[in-house]
């Protein structure tokens, strides 16, 4: 028999092994069945994620029914399909060593996996190993994630991003994720209050399980495992890579780090459940940048962890973002070569987001008359983008729970200088709605509220895309900008 018709022999094999064993579908022909135990009681009831992606890496996240002995396996997905053909061992996958998880993390485990190559989609598998008999192993999950183009390199992108997630109703619990996940988008930016550790979520009508107010790590812990309950969020997961800000309420609402004294707890709790690297300098650094190809720069603020008080009296004193992160942040954009240049906050630029008797203030940027909020510093990041006459600017938001576009003119020259869009909430209460306020001479495109929904953009050299997509599925506001 010639090489060519054994190929194809092993070829059609694979395909019909694939035909009449759904449950493996993909996996390479030497990798263990998905056992009926592991179906019946799953070793990883809260799936898996991955997130943090760049071109050469990624954080692949997972959490065990309690102390489990697992192992990492990852190739591409071109690879897969030809170790599956061949018959082959898998030679092309790279592993980890064995890991046990342990209560100390909750069962939970953040993997570095390096290496990797730009604008690849890769593929991985969670084996479980039997500590009494190594050879005795089963697949106990799978996902796919594509790495980000190299920086020299034009290429679209398609991301979605949204915020504030409140109470689980049903088993899907929150189906716009399966919305999200059909636009297939790049990866999604979870922008903060992606739990509500400060509500009670009483059954009926929730989902039992969230009806306390977290305030130590084991109750933080409890509150984001209560929202991996959702089939429809881990399933967006399994595919569509993360990357995850917080904001007020996986803490106590419109706290101030400095000054919260639960904060790292919340704080610890959010590392332990979601896929963040950590920078070795800085353990506790939240924000970052993401370099998609030549075209986007994606600066992601951390808008709790450094601020001043909501209630101080505005100055030079007065930060939202601490020096070290306002300075990253006025370097980055300035050096920037990316055509276009994107800010994630998780509060918004203009809206008068009040605060009350326990936390007085306004929470956001803005400030009023009756209130401070934090204008100095945001001038600061203005006149960086008019002095150095910074194009395709850009700032993403959330919290407000309603959608509101703006389009900044805050020199009144005629010309846009900045646009920003706010998005949500995925699941949660609808905000009341309220005008920007006119200190940076917005024009306002789109000021909606009542309905569930996220950001959907897609980037080019040419254009920046969005659009506000609800759970249904039905687009609600469309904007284009045109790269200048």
């Amino acid at each position: 028999m010639n090489m060519t018709v054994r190929l194809l022999l092993c070829a059609l094999l694979a395909l019909l092994h694939a035909c009449v064993s759904p449950s493996r579908e993909g996996l390479p022909l030497d990798s263990p069945f998905i056992d009926q135990a592991e179906l019946d009681q799953p070793s990883l009831p809260d799936g898996t994620a991955v997130g943090d992606v760049t071109s050469h890496s990624a954080v692949l996240w997972l959490k065990t029914s309690g102390s489990k002995h697992v192992q990492v396996e990852w190739a591409s997905v071109e690879a897969w399909k030809t170790m599956a053909a061949m018959a082959s061992v898998r030679s092309a996958a790279a592993r980890t060593p064995v890991m046990v998880t342990s209560v100390e993390t909750d069962f939970t485990l953040s993997i570095l996996i390096d290496g990797l190559n730009p604008g690849t989609r890769y593929r991985y598998y969670i084996v479980v190993v039997d500590p009494e008999n190594p050879s005795k192993r089963h697949v106990a999950g799978e996902g796919e994630f594509g790495t980000l183009p190299d920086s020299a390199v034009s290429a679209a992108v398609t991301f979605a991003w949204s915020g504030d997630l409140e109470c689980r109703r049903g088993p899907q619990g929150y189906p716009i994720f399966d919305t999200i996940r059909k636009q297939r988008p790049d990866f999604f930016i979870f922008l903060g209050d992606t739990i509500y550790a400060d509500h009670l979520c009483p059954s009926p009508p929730n989902e039992p399980g969230a009806n306390f107010i977290a305030k130590t790590l084991s109750e933080y812990r409890d509150r984001h495992h209560y929202q991996r309950g959702a089939a429809a969020l881990r399933r967006m997961l399994q595919t569509v890579p993360v990357y995850v800000m917080w904001d007020d309420h996986e803490v106590k609402n419109n706290f101030s780090g400095p000054f919260e004294p639960q904060m790292p707890a919340g704080r610890q709790a959010l590392r332990d459940y979601w896929p963040i690297q950590i920078d070795a300098s800085d353990p506790h650094r939240l924000y970052r940048r993401v370099r998609y190809g030549s075209d986007l720069e994606l600066f992601l603020l951390d808008t709790r962890q450094y601020r001043s008080r909501n209630a101080d009296p505005d100055g030079p004193a007065k930060t939202m973002l601490g020096g070290p992160q306002l300075t990253w942040l006025l370097d980055g954009i300035a050096g920037s070569n990316a055509t276009w240049r994107v800010i994630v906050t998780s509060v918004p630029l203009s809206i008068l987001k009040g605060g009350g008797l326990t936390v007085p203030g306004y929470d956001g940027w803005a400030g009023g008359a009756e209130a401070n909020g934090f204008e100095r510093e945001r001038q600061l990041i203005v006149d960086a983008i008019l002095q150095k006459k910074l194009k395709n600017v850009v700032f993403l938001a959330g919290d407000i729970h309603w959608v509101q576009a703006n389009v900044y003119d805050p020199n009144e020259d005629g010309v846009a200088d900045f646009h920003e869009f706010a998005v949500g909430p995925l699941s949660a209460r609808p905000g009341w709605l309220s005008a920007p306020s006119a200190t940076l001479h917005p024009t306002t495109l789109i000021n909606e509220a009542g309905y569930e929904n996220f950001g959907l953009v897609r980037v080019t050299k040419e254009a920046f895309a969005l659009s506000v997509i609800d759970e249904a599925g039905v687009t609600r506001f469309f904007y284009r900008i045109a790269a200048r």
